[in-house]
């Protein structure tokens, strides 16, 4: 792998040989113990001598072998006689034959990297594995098929180049093996009784996979890549770009496999694949379910969402049993070169050592091994549930896009492409030296132009988009829509107010007990949005809904505005108490609930959940994050999958996003949500964005997003400590038994319409500022309306309330956001189109800024009561 660092960067040569020489009884048994080192060295050393590069670019023989791995240098001489009663490769007679099975096994086009494992009951199994397996060979059968899958990406790559000569196709020709690898992987998932498999693919054989592994329709895919054709002008995403679903069927039962779709962001798939597979566990305990991620190598290597990834995967609420991975290596990146550095001890998998994964690398070029690494791997990851590696090591033979010319910056190389046969010749010339022992084999052009038109003329089994199930039936919908009543919200919250008898709780949770007890003790009082939050979730509980929330810290809460989690303070001092969550004990059938604290990551987090909204539409999937900011670290998901999703690729996702917005003073970074941002992505009824101002407006539109019949993704601008905290957000709790969420919200203190001249528009927290003031100068001749969903932008309803005021001259939008970063400018064209005629439309934001807020409180606070005023009567701003 390719490196700039001024210092060579190597791991230290581990040394098999322990510090004194071990006392012996007699020269037997003294043999016998440097006999178990050679072994042991080969087992660990032996993938850095293996003749894994088809090219021979990065061949052993460039670097000297390690000493370790000559009988040498354990003073054994090649014709030594192995002590008797050897159960480690019992064939071998002498050290010379010892030497020799060792370097069949290890050192081949087949090896085995344990460096990255610290388990050695693992070690031993996949050691043993190796030696159990290495003399079995594919059968007859297996090759004829290996070879017929691997002419078929072959012709179906040259038919391509002939047919559509101008199209970008991101060529398979030098890793022609990863058709035959898939076949296998899916046939060993159907032995361990797996039953679905979530795929993620790259750019580079995509189309190849697409039409003879998910069995798309050739014509389909040719249509596509013809500019002037329907289904090119119609596509609402590139045809490398698809995935589908397919049935496939084995010797052992059917597979079914599912391959997400993907952005050229490539490695942003992972973690949605990830969640894809998670749900699909959550929901069906008892089906085999196994994620398998294709990289290339200098993604695998380079992107950091791989290493988020990797360790999300391993964090408990994401675990998935075990991911298998396959890097497609063609030791190059568009330009770049990747190679291995075999001296160095630097490879493009090192990023899995993070969670002790096995590396098994293979050679493109040698088919038959593919057989073994497909078993070992799987296996590996049914029996430890845990992640594996298949380093696929070939090559790409023409350039990143087939429109690059290679050569440019890599002649000797290309040169060396350009001399090496492909893996059809060399494999097909393997068989027939064999076949010429019992028969005629059949010559490589008959079987292309066989397979060739086997493949134009198969038939279609393949589906182009996801089979979607309805987000819920229309029954349960319209059951859900109505609130609960107020004796049924009574009811839970006593039951999410009483712990186990024995259960010692915080002063602050006793004290919470006390205040949601009072809250429900009557429907005129107030009850605050951690209360109103955790009957929103009480009351879709109990009706059967499943919800899964996750983020940083979400048990508690960022402003301790949640306390899903209660934690028992006795034992402190010996192993802790135990944790109790009142919304798992609502009562029998109710949904489950999920409160996963998220590692320290954005871009993984929100992928996963994205990936798992997706796979489970029946459940309410909640992200939040620590602060509205931290969203910047995901951008990647949310502008190419949750907000084009569904247009792009038919992906219906109910992923609430919650993202603490809003200006206190406490610097750029925490304050904003970028809520600008957001509404820029918004187009065709895509997203929802809302921005909530009263606790019952944020219960019912947490209902609403649950039990959806046409489920959108939500972002929120949730509240940050302030709205949290002010008593005159909290509503009663009689109006969560009321209506739903109000996309707007009127003026309640208007008592005189005709006397309004002034309407102020605004969002969130910024209202009760204005209300205050407003109310303060007794000034009746404004008006204050909230706008709670920014979009889809409710200019109906507007219109409406606007038509009340008769005497109505203006109309101002006031933000306490920049004026480049808050709703203004997304907002303006819908306020126009909402005003009567003759009426006025001014704005009164905070100066456009690049870092967004102020990190001064007192600079803040002069700023909001400068807002205000100005908005209350101030001049008109351009």
């Amino acid at each position: 792998m390719s490196n700039n660092y001024p210092e060579h960067l190597a791991l230290e040569r581990f040394s098999f040989l322990p510090d004194r020489e071990p006392a012996a009884a007699d020269a037997a048994a003294l043999s016998s113990w440097y006999i178990a080192q050679f072994i042991e060295a080969h087992r660990n050393l032996g993938h850095r001598t293996a003749r894994l590069d088809p090219l021979a670019i990065a061949a052993p023989d460039v670097t000297p072998t390690p000493r370790e791995l000559t009988p040498e240098f354990y003073g054994l001489a090649p014709a030594m006689a192995r002590p008797s009663g050897s159960t480690v490769f019992p064939a071998a007679s002498t050290v010379q034959q010892l030497d020799r099975q060792l370097k069949e096994v290890y050192c081949g086009a087949f090896a085995l990297d344990c460096s990255g494992i610290r388990d050695e009951s693992r070690r031993a199994w996949l050691f043993s594995r190796m030696e159990a397996s290495s003399a079995t060979l594919p059968s007859a059968a297996q090759r004829q098929t290996i070879l017929r899958r691997l002419l078929t990406a072959e012709v179906w790559e040259r038919h391509l180049a002939a047919t559509a000569p101008h199209a970008k196709r991101f060529s398979m020709e030098g890793c022609e093996s990863l058709l035959p690898l898939m076949d296998m992987l899916i046939e060993n998932a159907a032995h361990h009784g797996v039953q679905q498999m979530f795929l993620g693919l790259p750019h580079r054989g995509r189309l190849n996979m697409l039409v003879n592994l998910m069995d798309f329709p050739v014509q389909h895919i040719l249509a596509c890549l013809n500019h002037d054709s329907p289904e090119a002008i119609s596509q609402n995403d590139l045809p490398f770009h698809l995935g589908g679903s397919a049935l496939k069927q084995t010797s052992k039962g059917e597979v079914s496999v599912f391959l997400a779709h993907n952005p050229s962001h490539l490695q942003s798939v992972y973690p949605v694949v990830s969640g894809m597979a998670r749900a699909f566990q959550d929901d069906n305990p008892e089906s085999g379910c196994v994620p398998v991620m294709v990289h290339g190598d200098a993604a695998f290597a380079g992107q950091g969402i791989v290493m988020e990834t990797l360790n999300l995967t391993r964090s408990q609420g994401y675990t998935l049993g075990g991911t298998v991975h396959i890097i497609v290596n063609n030791q190059i990146a568009f330009t770049t070169s990747n190679t291995m550095d075999v001296a160095g001890n630097l490879y493009c998998t090192d990023i899995g050592r993070l969670v002790d994964a096995p590396v098994i690398r293979v050679n493109a070029d040698h088919p038959d091994d593919l057989v073994r690494a497909a078993a070992i791997a799987f296996e590996y990851r049914m029996k430890y549930g845990a992640d594996v590696i298949i380093d696929l090591i070939g090559y790409r033979r023409l350039g990143h896009s087939e429109h690059d010319i290679p050569a440019l910056t890599h002649p000797r190389l290309q040169a060396a492409i350009a001399r090496h046969p492909p893996v059809t010749e060399l494999y097909h010339a393997r068989l027939a030296r064999e076949a010429a022992r019992t028969s005629t084999s059949i010559s490589l052009d008959s079987l292309r132009t066989d397979i060739l038109r086997s493949v134009l003329t198969s038939s279609p089994h393949g589906k182009a988009a996801m089979q979607m199930l309805p987000a819920i039936d229309d029954n349960a919908a319209s059951l859900f829509s109505q609130p609960p009543s107020l004796e049924r919200l009574q009811t839970l919250a006593a039951i999410i107010t009483t712990p186990p008898e024995d259960f010692k709780a915080h002063n602050v949770i006793r004290q919470l007990i006390q205040k949601w007890q009072a809250g429900a003790a009557d429907a005129r009082n107030p009850v605050d949005w951690c209360f109103a939050e955790n009957l929103a979730c009480a009351s879709l509980l109990g009706d059967g809904v499943d919800i899964r929330l996750s983020g940083l810290d979400v048990g508690h809460g960022t402003f301790m505005h949640r306390h899903a989690r209660w934690f028992a303070q006795d034992d402190i001092g010996q192993h802790g108490g135990g944790v109790f969550i009142p919304l798992d004990h609502i009562g029998a059938g109710q949904g489950r609930f999920d409160i996963v604290n998220s590692p320290l990551t954005e871009e993984a987090v929100l992928g996963f959940e994205y990936g798992y909204s997706v796979q489970a539409q029946r459940r309410l999937t909640i992200w939040e994050a620590q602060f509205g900011d931290f969203v910047n670290g995901a951008q990647v998901i949310v502008d190419q999958y949750i907000a084009p999703g569904e247009h792009k690729w038919g992906y219906r996702s109910g992923l609430t996003m919650l993202l603490p917005h809003g200006q206190e003073g406490a610097g750029p970074e925490h304050s904003t949500a970028y809520l600008g941002r957001f509404l820029q992505l918004c187009a065709d009824r895509n997203m929802r964005i809302a921005f909530p101002s009263t606790s019952a407006q944020w219960f019912h539109l947490l209902r609403q997003q649950a039990v959806a019949e046409d489920p959108k993704p939500l972002v929120v601008m949730s509240p940050k400590s302030h709205l949290y905290g002010n008593p005159r957000s909290h509503s009663s709790l009689q109006e969560m038994t009321e209506g739903g969420f109000k996309p707007l919200l009127a003026d309640r203190d208007v008592t005189d319409s005709t006397a309004v001249e002034r309407v102020i528009l605004c969002s969130g927290k910024f209202f009760y500022d204005l209300d205050a003031a407003r109310n303060e100068a007794h000034d009746a001749r404004t008006a204050v309306i909230r706008i709670e969903q920014l979009y889809p932008f409710p200019q109906d309803a507007l219109a409406e309330a606007l038509a009340d005021f008769p005497h109505l001259s203006e109309v101002v939008w006031a933000q306490e956001e920049d004026k480049n970063q808050g709703a203004w400018r997304f907002v303006r064209d819908a306020l126009e189109e909402s005003l009567p005629t003759g009426i006025a439309l001014r704005n009164v934001c905070r100066i456009a800024t690049a870092a967004g807020a102020h990190s001064s409180l007192r600079r803040h606070q002069q700023e909001q009561r400068r807002l205000v005023a100005e908005a209350l009567g101030g001049k008109q701003q351009a």
